[in-house]
């Protein structure tokens, strides 16, 4: 009889050990950490122990990055806030970039609007097909000279989109030396949030 018969069997039949509870005692099973062998009541408990310390880890591991999506969502908070005390769009672009060091400690950010920047066809068609930020390691297209003499030290990229409706209306890209700050696997929620809001404090001050 083959193992996954016996499984099945006794699966099918739960009763089978009330009826040989002598079996049951008389099973001893290896200890799962070498040394010794337990009672099949004994080696239950290991597994649960064992399940037990996998939730607790995976407790802790949600607790953890609870904390993590509050401490975000404060610091967009504080972003907004601040962003739409700005009077005038070159205030607005003056200050964005120190918000985002500031708050977020991004260290390198490139702002362009198309209203003052026209981008080259490629930047204006790679931003147009993007209905969400997206993270890249390498610089899109002719975007890497926006950051000047710091473009060959920056290994991660974040691009944001900036809107009116559906018309796009710029490009705002956060960078950094660390490859792992922006990767393409990485949510993006907090970083649509920040587009939004830099995209509403943005829009009466330009041409329509």
């Amino acid at each position: 009889m083959r193992a996954e018969e016996v499984a099945q069997y006794l699966h099918d039949h739960p009763q089978f050990f009330e009826e040989h509870v002598e079996t049951l005692v008389q099973i001893n099973l290896p200890h799962p950490h070498g040394g010794r062998t337990i009672s099949l009541s004994e080696r239950q408990l290991v597994a649960l122990r064992e399940k037990n310390k996998i939730l607790e880890k995976n407790l802790r591991e949600m607790m953890a990055l609870a904390q993590e999506n509050d401490a975000l969502q404060h610091k967009v908070h504080e972003f907004v806030v601040t962003l739409f005390a700005g009077r005038d769009l070159d205030t607005l672009q003056e200050i964005i970039p120190h918000l985002l060091r500031d708050i977020f400690a991004v260290p390198h950010t490139a702002l362009r609007l198309w209203q003052t920047n026209p981008p080259s066809a490629e930047v204006l068609a790679f931003a147009d097909a993007q209905a969400q930020p997206v993270c890249l390691h390498h610089a899109a297209h002719d975007t890497a000279c926006w950051f000047g003499e710091n473009a060959a030290q920056l290994h991660s990229f974040a691009y944001l989109p900036l809107h009116a409706g559906s018309e796009t209306i710029g490009l705002l890209v956060l960078a950094s030396e660390d490859k792992q700050r922006f990767y393409p696997e990485m949510g993006t929620l907090f970083l649509q949030r920040i587009a939004e809001a830099v995209s509403g404090a943005l829009h009466p001050y330009l041409d329509h």
